[in-house]
């Protein structure tokens, strides 16, 4: 069976603005993104205007622009005003399947408002899409849902007729008669005539439905208080409930009823209505009448679903780019965040490698001090060990000579040639010895002079009983060597020589000198008495040469025993 023409708002799309104006309330300002919500409260007021100016795509696109800024956990009645809009572009257009995807939206943020009217607008705008969609229980779960909300008596006795109404679509007129007729006394109902209107016209209806002749009479009482009320929007479903009502018994008077309907309709472009008004006329008029109408029928119908399929269309592409653009966006920011963290990163990385440069600046000059304090100790040492060295040299090797000399020259006469010549002889070595001593601890040259320096060095421990010989001196280019280097050669070759004096009883020496690939060989031996090697290590004298050469990244060995000799080979990086 048909559907009835009802007299509730769940055909009109002025009826659907009139449902959420009577539950909806402005979203409150209670985010702390004072800046961001300037901006959705435009875009709202923007959608607001174009829904009211009929421009539901414009209406629908700031909506979901509006919605897609706002934050799930701060401004949920604004999500939720914005997608009831949304839901009635839809159903306004026919979209029944989007519009209830788009209100379900909000079905988990309705927890989190404080206020009953955003949930009183969610579950109406749900019934008259179940209604639509034929789906009667859903529409009777969502109405009873905002039944028992707690609201005013007005949006109560809503909701009570819209479940009247379901009971009417599912053909439980009786159900339906158990709601509107103590509905129709309620003082509020009375007292808006255009709402009792309706409850009359739905209660002549279902009276009607019942065979009851009671309809009617409520019928026509309810199409006068809507002329006299110029009732326009509602004046269509009495045309169209009384059409129905005469289609079997007078069905002249059931076509001019229809074409009244049909008349009202086209001019508040209204397309379900006058589809529903060219029905009528096609099943109480004839021959080329009803062809006619028939002729319409078929023409509105095909042009209003192409219509809504277009706008089910662009209604899913704003969706589709508002997602793509936020999605876009959400990327923007991201690749913002992790610029920016990149730039910390680079930052914090700047900032340890400036203060490892400042350790390492620190560390450098410390590091200069401390070693220019150790070696100002070292020389300090050095030049005490040197003073030591020499005063032991004086003490050991002059003092008694010095004594003796006067000692003799005290108790011999001089006048004799004989002691005069030994005088002079003695005077002689301890002369010898001071001018050695002085040569051992004078500067060195490295300059030009540096090997005649070096030759006559070793040339003053030739004696009667030492004979020292040189080999591939000459041969080397000396101009090659470092400074330091030649000191250390000219030292390590003097303690040797020194060491030597005092504990080998040789009476010949070998230093040969030659040059190989990257270093400087120089090789000692004499044919001394030797000693064992652990004694020879801790001599201070040989310790000397041995921390001179590794001081240079060079090498030292020696090589002796008792009774074969001493032998030393050093060799220092050129």
């Amino acid at each position: 069976m048909k559907v009835p023409k009802l007299h509730f708002p769940i055909f009109l799309l002025l009826a659907v603005v009139l449902v959420l104006q009577s539950c909806e309330k402005k979203p409150q300002n209670t985010s702390s993104q004072p800046s961001n919500l300037t901006e959705i409260d435009r875009l709202i007021d923007r959608g607001d205007h174009c829904f009211e100016k009929v421009q539901y795509d414009s209406a629908y696109y700031y909506h979901n622009k509006a919605k897609s800024l706002c934050d799930p956990n701060k401004d949920q009645t604004r999500i939720i005003y914005s997608v009831e809009r949304m839901a009635a572009i839809q159903l306004s257009q026919g979209d029944y399947a989007g519009s209830e995807t788009t209100a379900i939206e909000a079905l988990p943020l309705l927890q989190k408002t404080i206020d009953p009217a955003y949930e009183c607008s969610i579950y109406n705008v749900l019934g008259i899409i179940y209604m639509k969609l034929y789906d009667y229980e859903n529409a009777l779960h969502y109405y009873h849902k905002g039944l028992n909300l707690k609201i005013d008596s007005s949006r109560k006795l809503m909701f009570t007729h819209n479940i009247a109404v379901v009971y009417m679509a599912k053909n439980d007129f009786r159900s339906a008669l158990k709601i509107l007729l103590p509905l129709r006394m309620k003082k509020e109902v009375i007292q808006d005539t255009l709402t009792y209107s309706k409850v009359v016209d739905n209660l002549g209806f279902s009276y009607f439905k019942l065979g009851n002749p009671k309809g009617i009479a409520y019928l026509n009482q309810g199409l006068a208080i809507k002329k006299r009320i110029k009732g326009q929007w509602g004046i269509v479903a009495s045309y169209l409930n009384l059409a129905q009502y005469y289609k079997k018994s007078n069905p002249v008077l059931a076509q001019d009823y229809a074409q009244l309907g049909y008349e009202k309709a086209t001019q508040f472009n209204n397309i379900d209505d006058r589809l529903e008004a060219l029905s009528l006329l096609i099943q109480t008029s004839a021959g080329n009448e009803s062809k006619k109408h028939s002729e319409q029928y078929i023409f509105l119908n095909d042009s209003i679903t192409k219509v809504r399929q277009n706008a089910r269309n662009q209604f899913a592409k704003i969706k589709y780019d508002a997602k793509k653009e936020k999605e876009e966006n959400q990327f923007l920011k991201t690749q913002k965040v992790l610029t920016a963290l990149e730039l910390e990163q680079q930052k914090s990385r700047n900032l340890l490698l400036y203060f490892l440069m400042l350790i390492g600046a620190l560390s450098t000059v410390f590091l200069y001090y401390f070693l220019k304090a150790i070696n100002k100790k070292d020389k300090i040492q050095t030049s005490y060990d040197t003073e030591t060295r020499i005063a032991k040299k004086l003490h050991d090797e002059l003092a008694n000579d010095v004594y003796h000399t006067m000692a003799f020259a005290e108790t011999q006469d001089l006048s004799l040639s004989q002691n005069k010549e030994l005088l002079l002889s003695n005077l002689d070595t301890i002369y010898s010895r001071t001018r050695n001593i002085s040569k051992e601890n004078s500067n060195i040259d490295t300059g030009l002079d540096f090997v005649s320096g070096l030759k006559e060095m070793l040339s003053s421990f030739n004696t009667d009983s030492v004979t020292i010989l040189l080999t591939g001196m000459d041969s080397i280019n000396w101009k090659a060597l470092e400074a330091h280097k030649k000191i250390i050669v000219y030292r390590a070759l003097q303690e040797l020589l020194v060491n030597m004096k005092k504990h080998a009883n040789c009476s010949l020496v070998v230093i040969a000198c030659k040059k190989n690939e990257k270093t400087l060989q120089l090789d000692y031996s004499d044919n001394g008495g030797g000693a064992a090697l652990d004694k020879i290590n801790s001599k201070n004298g040989l310790q000397n040469v041995e921390n001179r050469i590794l001081a240079v990244d060079g090498t030292i060995t020696f090589d002796t025993k008792p009774g074969k000799g001493f032998k030393s080979s050093f060799n220092i990086p050129l």
